[in-house]
Formats: C-alpha cells, structure tokens, sequence
C-alpha cells in the first residue's frame, strides 16, 4: 500500500501549477497592444493619444515603414534585386511582382507576421500610458 501512495505523491508533485488567469489591466494591455499592430499593419495608419497635460504619443505609420526597411536592410536577402523589383512593380502598378520583391527582401519564412513583430516592438512600451489616456478619456 505504501508504493501506490507514493506514486499518487510523485504523481500529484509532477502536476504543473493550474494557468494564472490573467487579470484585467493585462487583458486590457493585449487587446491595446493587438488594436495597435492591427492600425499600422493592417490599416497602415498611425497609433496616436494624448494623456492630460502631456504631449501626444504614439507611432507613425511613416516610422513603422521605416522600422521595417531597416529589418529588411539588415536581412539576409536571397534576391540582389529586390528593392529594384519593387520600385519597378511601384511604377507599373504590378502588385505581384511588388510582394515579390519584398517577400524577398523581407527573408523570413512568414512576413506579414515578422510585420506584426516589428510593429509590437514599437507599441508595446506605449501600452500602459495609451490605457491611461483611455481611462482619462472616459472620466470627461
């Protein structure tokens, strides 16, 4: 009797701890966070608020874009003429050609994912002042 209460002890030891529910100013955090990446990625528009008595923050789809020019600068591109192909497809109107050319640049195997990446690394420090901004917004 004393092996089978040991395995149940080894057994209920091994458990992991049950999922810490996240609580709401996290949720609240994501859902900012993921509305953001949606704005720049997506609808390739700007991320701006404004607390009380503080100047507007936020993140420019004209600083986006060139945050991810830099990763694709600094990737290890498989096509010399990337760049090339895009500002053709640009100028012709080829949108093929264009993802393409970037799909190439980008180097990644997913790239409209490594775009979101790129776009939460420059939203996530904002987060908690935009739900600040939020919560003064709702007080008037």
């Amino acid at each position: 009797m004393n092996s089978v209460l040991k395995i149940c002890q080894e057994r209920y030891d091994a458990q992991l701890p049950p999922p810490v529910s996240e609580s709401a100013v996290e949720i609240s955090r994501k859902e900012w966070i993921d509305n953001a990446v949606e704005t720049l990625v997506d609808r390739r528009g700007d991320v701006q608020f404004k607390r009380r008595l503080h100047a507007p923050q936020g993140v420019t789809f004209k600083a986006f874009a060139a945050e991810v020019e830099q990763f694709a600068i600094t990737s290890d591109s498989k096509s010399q003429c990337a760049i090339g192909e895009m500002v053709i497809a640009g100028l012709l109107g080829d949108r093929f050609l264009a993802r393409d050319g970037a799909e190439a640049l980008m180097a990644v195997a997913d790239p409209k994912e490594q775009l979101k990446v790129i776009a939460r690394g420059l939203v996530k420090d904002l987060a908690d002042d935009a739900l600040i901004a939020q919560a003064e917004d709702n007080e008037l």
